[in-house]
């Protein structure tokens, strides 16, 4: 059965990502440099704190222009805080149900708080693909 297959079976690891002090012009020449669109921002421990997307990084630019601020700063200042994750266990049908409910590419998967991986909308037919396989 199809919910039997579990976010952390077809997810993506060692991620890139950025803590709450990595430059903010680091953080945009590593998103440019991998052709990544964001990245987590986790703590010490590796708990998920946050995202920085190109579009935080364009919303930080222009606060700091508007207010005729020096460039940079940390990720911190300027990362998104609210994201949105997926359990490690979710069975595969909580996955698509969420990226169909949210809009989202790709999801963080946790375990008790702390990041382990990622999964995407293609990773999900991936599974699918596979299981109907494998029947």
């Amino acid at each position: 059965m199809l919910r039997s297959v579990k976010a952390q079976d077809y997810m993506c690891e060692g991620l890139i990502t950025f803590t709450p002090e990595t430059d903010l012009f680091e953080a945009i020449n590593t998103l440019l440099e991998y052709r990544i669109t964001g990245a987590p921002v986790v703590n010490k421990e590796g708990c998920l704190i946050g995202q920085m997307s190109e579009v935080d990084c364009l919303k930080a630019i222009l606060t700091l222009t508007y207010h005729e601020e020096e460039m940079g700063g940390l990720v911190g200042a300027y990362m998104s805080e609210e994201v949105h994750t997926i359990e490690h266990d979710a069975d595969i049908i909580k996955v698509a149900e969420e990226f169909i409910h949210n809009k989202r590419r790709r999801l963080p998967v946790v375990k008790e708080g702390k990041l382990i991986g990622q999964i995407s909308r293609r990773d999900v037919l991936r599974a699918v693909e596979q299981f109907a396989q494998d029947g």
